[in-house]
């Protein structure tokens, strides 16, 4: 094929796996309802089987809901027929996953689970399906037409597959009222649970790496206590210790660029009033929200009107936080 020709087939590919999606958003009806106030109200597991490719796409339902505070697990229909049935409770909810409805290990797995008195959801392509006849609540994922141009390759069925779970998972979500908090428990590692959970409270300089000068302080006082403590910065305070001000470097650049006579220049007449400042408590990631909002490097952290710590742009981008 020439570069045209393959550009081509993967746009097509992209165009109707979207259109599956789209058309699939049309099948959230009552149904849908139905099996989020299920699993809410079940005081066991979201166990789901699949086979070959829907198996696959079960298990990342499975990861999914299990991130957002829904206790899911996974099963093998066939193994499922070979003693891992023994996993499942009266009080769990199993969903089974097909596109045809017809695949005969999952009709026995239905069969078994329909003898334990468990409520069964099915994610089927042919809700009129032996398998649909066992279910009692059906999400259809029914899809027009695979990217597979001999209709052989499970693409956009799996796709509509994929797009019901993360429905179901966030729709779990928002009904349990799970936080942003409560995600950060679960996911501890990495740049996502820093972002999630990293306090400013953990990383900001205080005591004597606190970089702060009184507003009477001369050039040579401010220059020292910026220099210093190499954040690029102080706050300042009033004879109450109390936070009035904050000068950076630039602030000495602009000074140094309109005169050189500065032996009388204090604090107080080169500051910035009403410095942007910060709660210990808050999420790191909000403090680098604030300083993208108001294009500052550094962010002050008050308590009781008095300055305790600072935090620096550098020192979170090197912790590996980002933007959502």
């Amino acid at each position: 094929m020439s570069e045209e020709q393959i550009i081509a087939v993967g746009k097509r590919v992209i165009e109707v796996e979207a259109k599956s999606v789209q058309d699939l958003s049309e099948k959230i009806d009552a149904s849908f309802a139905s099996a989020v106030n299920a699993i809410i109200s079940a005081k066991g597991r979201v166990i789901i089987s699949g086979l070959g490719k829907s198996g696959i796409i079960a298990r990342k339902i499975v990861a999914t809901l299990n991130s957002t505070g829904t206790p899911s697990i996974s099963l093998h229909p066939t193994d499922a027929l070979h003693g891992d049935l023994g996993m499942v409770r009266s009080d769990d909810i199993v969903i089974l996953i097909s596109k045809s409805g017809t695949t005969e290990e999952l009709i026995n797995v239905a069969t078994m689970v329909k003898r334990l008195d468990v409520l069964i959801i099915g994610m089927i392509g042919m809700e009129n399906s032996s398998l649909g006849e066992l279910c009692d609540i059906i999400l259809n994922i029914h899809v027009t037409e695979e990217a597979c141009p001999y209709d052989l390759a499970p693409t956009s069925s799996t796709t509509a597959m994929l797009a019901m779970g993360d429905a179901l998972a966030i729709a779990l979500l928002e009904e349990r009222g799970f936080t942003a908090e409560d995600f950060a428990e679960l996911h501890p590692g990495g740049s996502l649970g820093k972002r999630l959970s990293l306090r400013i409270s953990e990383i900001m300089y205080k005591d004597k790496s606190l970089p702060v000068v009184n507003e009477s302080a001369k050039i040579n006082e401010i220059i020292y206590e910026i220099s210093s403590k190499r954040l690029g910065t102080t706050s300042v305070v009033d004879n109450k210790g109390e936070l009035v001000g904050i000068i950076t470097d630039g602030d000495l650049r602009r000074l140094l660029e309109k005169t050189l006579d500065i032996k009388n220049i204090v604090a107080k007449d080169l500051m910035s009033k009403n410095p942007k400042t910060i709660s210990k408590d808050m999420l790191a990631s909000f403090a680098l929200q604030q300083m993208e909002n108001y294009n500052i490097t550094s962010l002050i952290i008050s308590q009781n009107k008095k300055p305790v710590g600072i935090v620096h742009l550098h020192d979170l981008v090197k912790l590996g936080l980002r933007r959502r």
